[in-house]
């Protein structure tokens, strides 16, 4: 059973925790560990994300071997498998009730303010006071769709992973997909598998196979530290924040899902998309050059990998190393599309999200929107964030980054409210 926090009340605690989703689990996880009193409030239901804004095939691109929480991990019969949806919904709703976490569901958070002694937090279900918060709403709460959208006639249809579902909600006819993730090319998939003719969209992506020497490649970038790596550890973290999911699927035949597999099925490749005008859409030129570099970082990780099993002893068991073919590109790039003449009745923007701060009145926001934090502390006494890419380390944004993030989170969190405590004894 979940430990339900009282329902319409007003009331004042120690640390309140935005949002019941994996990463607002975890952190409850320690916090009832040191107890420390909290309460976790949630718009919806507990993995509320999961269950209202996915679509239906989605998996998850870790196998579930990988899918852990502090003190909870898969206990199921296909460790090397992918979660669906539901699996992923029972998994964490599971995880809720063995943690018997104090949540508050069916409550929205209007805002966030500063108050005397911490903030006030207003919610349709009553009002609440607390020393310190814990933002756990997710990175992915807004699609991200770029401003030329606006310049699409009327008559085609648009759709963000957000609403979609299944290729049933398309309009007969072309669909164009723009970006190039691991949601993108799984849509691109899909839509073009449902019999409408699809055309792709290609930006800057990561290109990973799905298995490498006869293990997924999630294995090898685990097993060699890869997940592990911290902010110190890159040049230019925001750079690496804003990096696209790498391009993978999680399949029971674990196949690999690059351009070259959609390019085979005959799903057209266009360069990035640069802008629109008079019904045409206008595609970048350099899909070839894009094309390479993701290439050429895709076979630097496998000379790691394989620099890693030479080193370790491992070349005699491990399969036969076996690349990727290069990334097929027509020599002449497409430049142009005229989507009347190519019936292009739909688009859909696989172009990223954005977390949701409207309710967030403090000064905690840079020019762009973001948050500012360092490796999840905010830029406001007694404030935290969970979730977010590259939080802290290279796996913040998986199922299974959450607990190294949660304990280190909450050991800070303690630090502050025992100062706090002391300040105020004192004086």
């Amino acid at each position: 059973m979940i430990r339900n926090a009282p329902q319409d009340a007003a009331g004042t605690v120690d640390v309140i925790v935005i949002g019941a989703g994996h990463c607002g689990l975890a952190i409850s996880h320690y916090l009832s560990a040191a107890t420390i009193d909290h309460v976790v409030l949630e718009r919806g239901e507990i993995a509320n994300s999961w269950k209202r804004e996915r679509w239906d095939s989605l998996k998850l691109l870790t196998p579930n071997w990988q899918s852990k929480l502090p003190g909870y991990q898969y206990a199921g019969e296909r460790p090397d498998a992918y979660m669906g949806m539901g699996e992923v919904i029972d998994f964490i709703s599971g995880y809720a009730a063995q943690l018997q976490a104090p949540v508050q569901t069916a409550t929205e958070v209007s805002s966030v303010q500063p108050a005397a002694e911490g903030y006030r937090i207003i919610t349709d279900r009553g009002e609440w006071r607390t020393r310190a918060l814990v933002i756990a709403s997710g990175a992915c709460n807004l699609p991200a769709v770029p401003a030329l959208a606006a310049h699409l006639p009327s008559s085609i249809q648009q759709l963000t992973p957000h609403g979609y579902r299944n290729p049933e909600q398309l309009e007969d006819g072309g669909v164009l997909v723009v970006g190039a993730s691991a949601t993108g090319l799984q849509l691109a998939e899909e839509i073009h598998l449902s019999g409408r003719p699809v055309t792709l969209a290609v930006g800057e992506h990561v290109r990973l196979p799905r298995t490498y020497r006869g293990l997924d490649i999630q294995w090898w970038m685990d097993v060699i530290g890869l997940f592990d790596e911290g902010l110190d550890a890159v040049d230019d973290v925001a750079r690496v924040r804003a990096l696209a999911s790498p391009q993978l699927i999680g399949s029971d035949e674990r196949r690999t899902l690059d351009l070259n597999a959609l390019s085979t099925i005959g799903v057209n490749l266009v360069g990035r998309l640069a802008g629109i005008r008079d019904r045409r859409a206008m595609f970048s030129g350099s899909l070839r050059n894009v094309c390479a570099l993701a290439d050429l970082k895709m076979n630097r990780l496998l000379d790691g990998i394989d620099e890693w099993i030479e080193d370790h002893g491992y070349g005699a068991v491990a399969a036969r190393s076996e690349r990727p073919e290069s990334t097929r590109v027509d020599e002449r790039p497409c430049l142009g599309l005229d989507l009347t003449g190519n019936n292009i009745r739909n688009v859909v923007w696989a172009t990223g999200y954005r977390p949701d701060y409207s309710w967030l009145e403090l000064p905690v926001l840079d020019r762009k929107g973001r948050l500012r934090h360092d490796g999840g502390v905010v830029d406001a006494p007694g404030v935290y964030v969970m979730g977010l890419p590259f939080m802290r380390r290279r796996k913040s944004s998986f199922i299974h980054g959450a607990d190294d993030d949660a304990r280190e989170i909450s050991e800070n969190l303690r630090a502050y409210l025992d100062l706090q405590s002391g300040l105020r004894l004192a004086g």
